[in-house]
């Protein structure tokens, strides 16, 4: 995710072009591929070696504490974009993990909690920055967070205590928002969506 400041506000973009081949370093040019693919790809013209440029995963989880998951823990951020909003914790799912690892990885990073992952929970397509966001559930196992760097507080909220206007990212407030709905109705099901400005 791109973060670009304008106007004391941050917009996420695509991530720029490709401009040198990841293998000789040639410059690239970007046109249709001789295999017959349909999309414009980078190509070096030196070495010919085709570059694919695909959406990347961000990872995390909704932790719950309490009767019935009644509080989820959320996480201030101490970095850009969106530092000093609300998030749940999660991130870019690294190369040689699961989804399911990177979003414990990220919960345990972002808030240095004590947790037990449960099932997939949502997913949301961000095509207007190449993102797939993945959410799983996951039930607290105590209340005592040690959050890293790029935390400035990691704290529980009920429903009516979420800072709805101070939440980081829409895939987070959709999130939260299915979670919410899910257990009024007593059953958790797993959320598909497309995010769109």
């Amino acid at each position: 995710m791109i973060g670009c400041a304008q106007n004391g506000y941050t917009y996420l973009m695509h991530r720029p072009p490709l401009k040198h081949c990841r293998v000789c370093g040639t410059a690239v040019a970007y046109r249709l591929p001789d295999d017959g693919d349909t999309r414009e790809r980078a190509i070096c013209p030196s070495c010919h070696t085709v570059h694919y440029e695909n959406p990347v995963n961000v990872v995390g989880t909704v932790p719950v504490w309490g009767e019935g998951g009644a509080q989820v823990l959320l996480c201030k951020r101490n970095i850009e974009p969106r530092r000093g909003k609300w998030t749940l914790p999660a991130g870019f799912m690294e190369m040689g993990e699961t989804t399911s690892q990177g979003a414990a990885r990220e919960t345990d990073e972002e808030a240095g909690a004590r947790f037990e992952m449960q099932e997939l929970f949502a997913i949301l397509n961000v095509v207007s920055v190449g993102q797939v966001h993945l959410f799983y559930r996951a039930r607290l196992l105590g209340t005592e967070f040690n959050p890293g760097h790029e935390t400035m507080e990691a704290r529980l909220f009920t429903e009516s205590e979420i800072p709805w206007d101070e939440i980081a990212f829409r895939t987070v407030r959709e999130t939260l928002k299915h979670y919410f709905s899910d257990r009024r109705k007593g059953s958790f099901g797993v959320h598909v969506g497309d995010i769109t400005w």
